[in-house]
């Protein structure tokens, strides 16, 4: 009997460690885009910026920072299911975003925006480009401190609403950018100006009190409520589809969803509810 006791004991810790070693592996992926993204310099001296070499990483890094995002959902469901949470877990979790969602895509910026200028800016460029992805970054510490303090004190008002855009959005918002470089013809010119200024914005929404939409806790939910069934449904088969423009346009949607809401709730007696 006593011998069953501590192993269900040690078996319990056992349990609890798993939403640990998955936001472990979130951390991992960040870590692990940072450095693939850096290889990017061994292509300095490419004559072709359409060339598939640096191609090749930048794309591999965005699918890093969407693998980041799978287990970041994941260890959430896990520690819910084993009945795992804790503040040790919550600091955890918003330590790996930040390496995942804040630092990874900076760089990924900072180093994509160089490679498209040939690896030639000027002064002026080159601080701009700095200063996007501080804002960027700093947007995106600032958005996981505040989410760390509002779960310690319990100020957070609506479990399926956060105030400012969250990291993993941002990030995705970046990455879809990525995957659609090599499909968006002459458009493709305008990417050394649209990333770091997008960033920046993006680093400005996550700092921001405009609603946003919990994704994880919505798709938690969607078992016992049927409109958020057959939402996720729809979801699914555009990306199925269309597959990364079905992503891109997705992806967009929720960047722009935040704003929207917020006029409408500021002009508006109600506010937007959940189906």
């Amino acid at each position: 009997m006593r011998a069953r006791i501590k192993f269900s004991e040690v078996g319990r810790r056992l349990l609890k460690w798993i939403p640990n070693s998955l936001t472990l592996c979130n951390s991992l992926c960040g870590f692990a885009a940072i450095l693939y993204t850096l290889h990017a310099h061994e292509y300095r001296f490419e004559a072709i910026i359409s060339s598939t070499g640096a191609m090749q990483i930048f794309n591999t890094v965005a699918i890093l920072i969407f693998s980041a995002m799978i287990f970041d959902a994941m260890d959430g469901v896990a520690a819910r299911l084993l009945n795992a949470a804790s503040m040790h877990g919550i600091q955890m979790d918003s330590l790996s975003d930040m390496v995942t969602f804040g630092v990874a895509p900076a760089v990924l910026v900072v180093v994509l925006t160089e490679y498209l200028y040939f690896w030639k800016i000027s002064t002026a460029v080159a601080v701009t480009l700095y200063i996007c992805g501080a804002i960027y970054l700093g947007g995106a510490a600032l958005r996981l401190a505040t989410y760390n303090v509002a779960a310690m004190d319990g100020s957070k008002k609506d479990p399926n609403w956060f105030s400012g855009m969250p990291s993993p959005g941002a990030a995705a918002a970046l990455c879809v950018l990525v995957f659609l470089m090599p499909k968006s013809g002459d458009f493709f010119r305008n990417y050394p100006l649209i990333l770091p200024v997008y960033s920046a914005l993006l680093g400005f929404l996550m700092v921001s009190k405009v609603p946003y939409l919990h994704a994880g806790r919505f798709l938690m939910t969607i078992r016992h409520n049927r409109k958020r069934l057959f939402a996720t449904i729809l979801l699914l088969i555009a990306i199925i589809i269309f597959r990364l423009p079905g992503l891109a346009v997705i992806v967009t949607l929720y960047v722009l969803s935040g704003p929207v809401i917020g006029i409408y709730n500021l002009f508006s007696n109600k506010k937007v509810q959940l189906p």
